[in-house]
C-alpha cells in the first residue's frame, strides 16, 4: 500500500545532518578518557577468575636442558602449569613467517622469551610460583650485529634457514652511473619502543562449545584470531575475539603476546583467565621498533640534480620475523626518498639476531631511510654550495613522477609545495641577551644563561606508502543496519577494525552520517563476528574501513530508496537522505525515514578492496608494489648548549597532504602525536640493548617526549584529493612521525656543525665525551 508523501515545508528542506565528513565532532570515548573512566581492557573482570603468569627466560640466546613446573603446580592456589608440551596444536605463530613458538621448546633466542605459563588465585599467587618453575639453561654466544649476521658465515643459524628473513635489491638506470658532485655517510637509528600508555592485557573465557571468546586490547582481530586458533588447535569460529579498551598501540600490539597463553589456560582450567603485563614485562612483550645501519651514497650534477642514489640497509630484526619482510621492502622501495632519482642501487637486508624481536611502528621501514637520505640531503647540499631546501625542491617528485620501482605516480605528489610551506613559515625570534633561562636547554635547572648555546635549522621529508604492498589484497568489511528506535531512524555501524586511540569510532560515525542523512549513528563494539577489517597500521583504516563503511552505507541507502519506490509508488532515480528524509531529486521531501522504515530493519555488509598492488621483481626490484603514498615535510629550530650537550626544540613545523580532511581536528592530532615521537626518537627514546640484553625496562630509563619537550608548532594541511581513494583521502597517521626525525637530527648538525651519523642524539654526541 502506497501512501502520499507528506508536505514540504522550508525547515524540512533546509535541514542538515552535523557531524558528518569534514567537520570535528567530539570523540565518543574523548570525555571518558580525560576523566579517566574510560574502561580499558586491563579493567575487565569476571567474577570467577583466575589470573595468568609467564616465565620469561632470562638469557638471549640458550639451550633448554630442563624444564619442570611440578613444584609451581603443587603450590596452593595454582590450577595450572603449562610448557610447550602442553600447546595443543601448533607451536609456531607469526605474521609472516610462522618462526615464533607459543612456549620456547629446546630453544631461547631472545632475553624475555616465554618459556612456561600458569594461573592462579591470585596474581601475587601466581608471581611467587613462577620462582618454583625449574629451568636449566646452557648459554649460548648471543649473535648480536645484524650486519654481520647477513653476511658472516660463521656465525649460529638461529634458524634453519640461517639468519636472512628477507634480502631485496632495487636497481633503476645505470646503477653505477657518475656524477659531479659524491657523498656519502654511514648512518645508524636505535630501537625506539612503541610506548603505548596501556600494557597487554585481556580476558580468555571458556565456552561451553569447547572454544573459547577473548576479550582483549588489539591492533587485528581476525589475525589474532587465526594464530590463536592455530595453536589452539581449534577452528578459527571456536575462537572469538571482541576488542577491548586499547590504550595506544603503534604497531606494537600486532604480533601476539597473550593471546595463546590467556586461552590456554582458560581451556586447561575451564575458568576465565586474566593476563595483564607490567611495565617491565611489557616491554620484553612486544616488538619494537628495527635498528638499522645505512651506507648512504649520492652523486649529483653541480647546478643540482641528483644523478643516482646507492645504498645499503642492515635491519636487525631480532629473534623472530614479525614484520621484517615488509620493513625491508617498505625500506628499499622507499629508499631514495620523495624525489626524483634517475639511476639507483639499493640494498636490503633484514636478519635474525638474538636482540628483541622487531616488528610493527608507526612508519614501519620508512623512518630507517628517510634518517639516511634526508641526512645526506643536507651533506649534498653543503658539498653543492646550495640551500638545503632549494635543493629539495629542484629534485621533488611530482604527480608523473616514476619512482624507483619504476611505478608511475599517478596522484597528487605536492612534496615541492610541502617544503615551500614550511620554509617560507616565519621563524622564533632570536634569542636576545636576557632570554628567560626557562626557554633554554635544560629549562628550569639553571644550567645555563645562553654562553655555550647555538641555534640551527633543519629539514626533513619523506614519501610513506599506504596500506599493505606488494600484491597482498588489503581489504577491509563494513556491516551497517538502520531502523528505527525511540522514535529516531539510527544507524548502526559494525566493523572489525581497531580502535586504538585514532579515532577511527568517530570516522565512521562521520561517513554513516554523511552517506544515511541521520545524526543517530551507533558503533558497533569491534569483534569477530564480522568480516576482516585488517590491521589498525599503515595509516590504513580510514582509506580501507572508511571505504567500506561508505559501501555498506550507500547499499543501506539504496534499500531505501527501492523501499519508498515499492511503499510510495515514487520513482528511486535521483533520490538522497538528508536529515532523516528522503528527498527526490528536485528537492521535494518524499518522506521522513521514520514513517517510511516504521518496524523495517535495512541492513547490508560490503567490503572495500583498494587497487590491486604486485610483488617486487626479484631481480631487480621493480613493479608497481604501493597502492598510494603520503608527504610531509618538516622544518625544526633548535638550541643546542654544545658544552653540555642539550638540546631544546625551539620549533617545529609541519606541512602535509591529508588529501581529504575527513576529521581535520584529527588530523592535526595525528600530526602532532606523529611529530611528538619522531622527535623522542631524534633525541632520547631507545631501548639500550647491550649483548642482547635490554637495560633500560621502564619509563624510569627509556625516555619520552612529554607536554615540556614539544614546541610551538605551526601546521600546514594541504588537500589534495587522490582520485583512486575514497573521499580522496590520503592516510594521514605515519608520515609526520617519519619527517620530524631527521629534521631535528639536521637542524642539530646546522647548530653544531657535528656529523652526528646516529639518532637517537645524546649528549655526549654533542660534547664529544663519548670515549670517557
Amino acid at each position: 500500500m502506497t501512501r502520499p508523501a507528506p508536505a514540504r515545508s522550508s525547515q524540512e528542506y533546509d535541514d542538515t545532518v552535523s557531524g558528518g565528513v569534514g567537520t570535528s565532532p567530539l570523540r565518543p570515548d574523548g570525555t571518558l578518557k580525560v576523566r579517566g573512566e574510560f574502561a580499558y581492557s586491563s579493567d575487565l573482570w569476571h567474577e570467577d577468575m583466575l589470573w595468568g603468569a609467564t616465565l620469561r627466560s632470562p638469557h638471549p640466546h640458550a639451550r633448554v636442558r630442563r624444564l619442570d613446573v611440578s613444584r609451581a603446580l603443587a603450590r596452593p592456589g595454582v590450577h595450572a602449569a603449562l610448557t610447550h608440551e602442553d600447546v595443543p596444536g601448533e607451536n609456531s605463530y607469526g605474521l609472516k613467517y610462522q618462526d615464533t613458538p607459543a612456549l620456547a621448546a629446546d630453544r631461547v633466542r631472545y632475553q624475555g622469551e616465554p618459556v612456561a605459563i600458569l594461573a592462579a588465585d591470585h596474581p601475587e599467587i601466581a608471581r611467587q610460583a613462577l620462582k618454583e618453575i625449574v629451568v636449566e639453561y646452557e648459554v649460548l654466544e648471543p649473535v648480536t650485529d645484524p650486519e654481520r649476521a647477513a653476511h658472516d658465515e660463521t656465525l649460529p643459524k638461529l634458524h634453519p634457514a640461517g639468519n636472512l628473513v628477507r634480502y631485496q635489491r632495487i636497481l633503476r638506470g645505470d646503477p653505477d652511473a657518475v656524477a659531479d658532485v659524491v657523498v656519502s655517510g654511514t648512518y645508524e637509528i636505535g630501537m625506539q619502543d612503541q610506548a603505548f600508555l596501556g600494557p597487554e592485557s585481556g580476558l580468555a573465557v571458556p565456552a561451553e562449545d569447547g572454544g573459547v571468546d577473548l576479550y582483549l586490547a588489539t591492533q587485528w582481530l581476525h589475525v589474532d584470531q587465526r594464530q590463536t586458533a592455530r595453536a589452539l588447535g581449534l577452528p578459527p569460529e571456536k575462537v572469538r575475539l571482541t576488542l577491548s579498551g586499547v590504550g595506544g598501540a603503534f604497531g606494537g600490539r600486532e604480533d601476539l603476546s597473550m593471546q595463546i597463553h590467556s586461552c590456554m589456560l582458560a581451556l586447561r582450567t575451564g575458568r576465565p583467565v586474566k593476563m595483564v603485563y607490567n611495565r617491565e614485562e611489557s616491554f620484553f612483550g612486544h616488538v619494537h621498533r628495527h635498528p638499522a645501519r645505512m651506507y648512504y651514497e649520492h652523486g649529483a650534477t653541480k647546478d643540482g640534480d641528483l644523478v643516482f642514489v646507492r645504498a645499503r640497509l642492515y635491519f636487525d630484526g631480532g629473534a623472530y620475523a614479525s614484520k621484517t619482510p615488509v620493513v625491508v621492502g617498505n625500506g628499499t622501495t622507499l629508499g631514495v626518498g620523495p624525489y626524483d632519482v634517475p639511476n639507483a642501487r639499493i640494498e636490503g637486508w633484514g636478519v635474525y639476531t638474538n636482540n628483541p624481536t622487531c616488528g610493527a611502528m608507526r612508519g614501519l621501514g620508512a623512518v630507517q631511510p628517510t634518517y639516511g637520505y634526508e641526512s645526506q640531503m643536507d651533506k649534498l647540499a653543503a658539498a653543492l654550495g646550495m640551500d638545503p631546501a632549494e635543493l629539495r625542491i629542484r629534485n621533488a617528485m611530482s604527480e608523473g613522477s616514476t619512482n624507483v620501482t619504476g611505478q608511475l605516480v599517478d596522484f597528487p605528489a605536492p612534496v615541492a609545495e610541502l617544503i615551500q610551506r614550511v620554509r617560507d613559515m616565519p621563524l622564533p625570534p632570536e634569542r636576545g641577551a636576557g632570554a628567560d633561562i626557562r626557554d633554554l636547554p635544560g629549562g628550569a635547572s639553571n644550567v645555563t644563561h645562553g654562553e655555550g648555546v647555538v641555534r640551527g635549522v633543519g629539514y626533513g621529508v619523506t614519501i610513506k606508502n599506504i596500506s599493505y604492498a606488494e600484491g597482498l589484497d588489503d581489504y577491509s568489511t563494513a556491516r551497517v543496519r538502520l531502523q528505527v528506535v525511540g522514535g529516531e531512524p539510527v544507524a548502526m555501524v559494525h566493523t572489525a577494525a581497531a580502535e586504538v586511540g585514532q579515532g577511527l569510532v568517530t570516522l565512521q560515525q562521520q561517513i554513516a552520517r554523511t552517506e544515511l542523512g541521520v545524526p543517530r549513528v551507533t558503533v558497533h563494539p569491534a569483534d569477530t563476528s564480522v568480516g576482516d577489517a585488517g590491521s589498525s597500521s599503515a595509516s590504513r583504516q580510514t582509506y580501507v574501513t572508511g571505504g567500506a563503511v561508505r559501501n555498506a552505507s550507500r547499499a543501506v541507502a539504496d534499500a531505501v530508496y527501492a523501499l519508498a519506490e515499492r511503499k510510495l509508488g515514487r520513482s528511486a532515480a535521483g533520490m538522497s537522505l538528508t536529515a532523516g528524509k528522503v528527498v527526490a531529486a528536485d528537492g521535494e521531501v518524499v518522506v521522513s525515514l521514520v514513517d517510511l522504515l516504521g518496524k523495517e530493519v535495512l541492513e547490508e555488509t560490503r567490503e572495500f578492496h583498494h587497487r590491486k598492488t604486485y610483488p617486487l621483481d626479484p631481480e631487480n626490484g621493480q613493479g608497481d608494489a604501493h597502492v598510494q603514498y603520503g608527504f610531509s615535510a618538516h622544518r625544526a629550530v633548535v638550541d643546542v648548549d654544545v658544552e653540555l650537550g642539550l638540546v631544546k626544540v625551539v620549533q617545529l613545523d609541519c606541512a602535509q597532504d591529508v588529501g581529504k580532511a575527513m576529521n581535520p581536528q584529527a588530523v592535526l592530532g595525528q600530526i602532532q602525536g606523529g611529530s611528538a615521537q619522531g622527535l623522542g626518537l631524534a633525541v632520547m627514546e631507545e631501548i639500550q640493548v647491550v649483548d642482547g640484553k635490554v637495560r633500560n625496562p621502564s619509563f624510569t630509563d627509556y625516555l619520552i617526549p612529554t607536554v615540556l619537550d614539544m614546541p610551538p608548532m605551526r601546521v600546514d594541511i594541504l588537500e589534495r584529493p587522490d582520485p583512486h581513494a575514497p573521499y580522496g583521502v590520503r592516510g594521514v597517521g605515519e608520515p609526520p612521525t617519519i619527517s620530524t626525525t631527521p629534521a631535528v637530527a639536521n637542524a642539530i648538525r646546522a647548530a653544531t656543525g657535528l656529523e652526528l651519523p646516529r639518532v637517537p642524539i645524546r649528549p655526549e654526541h654533542l660534547t664529544g665525551t663519548l670515549e670517557s
